[in-house]
């Protein structure tokens, strides 16, 4: 039986508490009554309990909470205004927590570096959780000294460096088609793949987040967080188990062994950011003129970048990973092609190198193979019994009924640390893209255009 909970969201104000934590906190409590969890929210805005009871209950309404848990935490939760990155206020804050406490840092990186300090110098209740959002630190030494300082506050089993892009259903999902089929395990390697890409398309724009991305761009936004852990899942070896250790053992050794592809950065990246255009029926303006952009930063929308796996199940496979705002279209997945095979003489047509292709969110698979396709089982119908032609078989995974950030969550108020990022891990994906902002920051790669609502520059091959 779970005991009591106090989940303090530390910059409770802000965007990202309203459109992400408090919704999924809902489904979480809608799904699960049985937890009993505190709500206390800090921030700088002068809220009292009312206003803040208003926006969580708006929140939790954006996912149809209900139930007997929602309720008794609607009426319980209270806010506080606080300056986090005072020991005293954090201090309060702690003493006004009922049970175990999770202390969500929902709050700029360089603030939550700041409330992490002031952490230090507080009294810290037993089995204390504390969860920082991505980007973790500015670069692989700013992450390293988060983490000594982490060190000396709180074991690393309680600290949860947040990645909400991929859940635990989607984890479980690529893991148990792999590892569970044959058809797949025994070709995932480089001796039958012969490229990887990890793509992550958007539509949106930056939806008012230009102080945070403008000083971020895609590359630390996307790949330097999200992606390079997807690539972590796909290239890791077999572990052991799926206990927490063993997992995040496996997912760190394939991290420690991804680099630049040829240690080449200038050749092996592009970025790009979008002009003005239309995607679906919303006009875009250019980046560089949205407010709050500084064309100055050359931030880049766009950024694609080919790394290298140094193991001897990947040895010669390009992962390529790219993501973008305002594209053409939504592409959110994982696309690993197969070397061809010799045909036999006498079949016609253009077969093709089987695909396949893992869509994130909801999760499917696609399995592109070549078949003869133009007469049935029993050899009847028209067509030519030697023509190949492309089919696609596909399946649904099961979504796991919580959103990545209810999965998150669950973690967090268990105090299990399985989805999160463990601190060597956060360095070394810092570490991976250096070589990338070094060139970039240097002008070594160029900042090229797309218009919004195409697939991106024109100049670019395809993937």
């Amino acid at each position: 039986m779970r005991g009591t909970t106090t989940l303090c969201i530390l910059g409770a104000s802000g965007d990202l508490s309203s459109r992400l934590l408090l919704p999924a906190l809902g489904q979480l409590l809608t799904l699960e009554p049985e937890r009993d969890v505190r709500l206390l929210g800090a921030g700088q805005d002068d809220w009292d309990d009312e206003h803040w009871q208003g926006v969580v209950r708006a929140a939790f309404a954006t996912m149809d909470a209900s139930g007997p848990a929602v309720e008794a935490l609607l009426r319980s939760t209270r806010y506080r205004r606080a300056d986090v990155t005072d020991p005293d206020a954090l201090e309060g804050l702690l003493a006004a927590s009922e049970g175990r406490v999770a202390l969500y840092f929902a709050l700029p990186p360089a603030v939550a570096a700041q409330a992490g300090a002031a952490l230090a110098g507080t009294t810290r209740p037993p089995g204390l959780i504390v969860a920082l959002e991505k980007p973790f630190g500015a670069d692989e030494a700013h992450a390293h000294a988060l983490n000594e300082r982490l060190a000396t506050i709180l074991p690393e089993s309680q600290v949860h460096r947040v990645d909400h892009f991929l859940g635990r259903s989607t984890v479980l999902n690529v893991l148990g088609m792999r590892f569970a089929n044959r058809v797949f395990e025994p070709t995932w390697s480089a001796e039958h793949i012969e490229s990887v890409v990890i793509r992550y398309d958007e539509e949106l724009g930056l939806e008012g987040r230009a102080d945070y991305y403008d000083h971020a761009g895609a590359l630390v936004d996307m790949l330097q967080s999200h992606l390079l852990q997807v690539l972590a899942i796909v290239a890791m070896e077999r572990p052991a188990s799926l206990d927490e250790g063993e997992l995040r053992d496996a997912i760190s050794a394939a991290l420690h062994a991804t680099r630049v592809w040829r240690d080449d950065p200038v050749a092996s990246s592009r970025r790009a950011r979008y002009t003005a255009g239309r995607v679906g029926d919303r006009e875009f303006a250019a980046y560089a003129d949205a407010p709050g952009v500084d064309p100055a930063r050359d931030t880049e929308t766009l950024a694609e970048v080919t790394l290298q796996v140094a193991t001897e199940r990947w040895a010669g496979v390009p992962f390529t990973l790219r993501s973008g705002k305002a594209l053409g279209a939504l592409r959110r997945e994982i696309v690993m092609r197969f070397k061809p095979l010799r045909m036999p003489t006498g079949f016609t047509g253009t077969p093709q190198p089987d695909a396949l292709r893992i869509v994130l969110g909801p999760d499917r698979i696609d399995l592109a193979i070549n078949i003869n396709i133009n007469i049935n089982i029993n050899g009847e119908g028209e067509g030519d019994p030697f023509s190949l032609d492309r089919a696609v078989m596909s399946a649904s995974f099961t979504d796991g009924g919580l959103s990545p950030y209810g999965e998150v969550l669950a973690g967090i108020l268990d105090g299990d640390p399985t989805l999160s990022v463990r601190g060597d891990t956060a360095e070394q994906c810092w570490h991976i893209v250096q070589p990338v902002l070094d060139a970039w920051r240097a002008g070594a790669v160029p900042l090229d255009e797309y218009a919004a609502g195409t697939q991106g520059p024109s100049g670019w091959a395809p993937l």
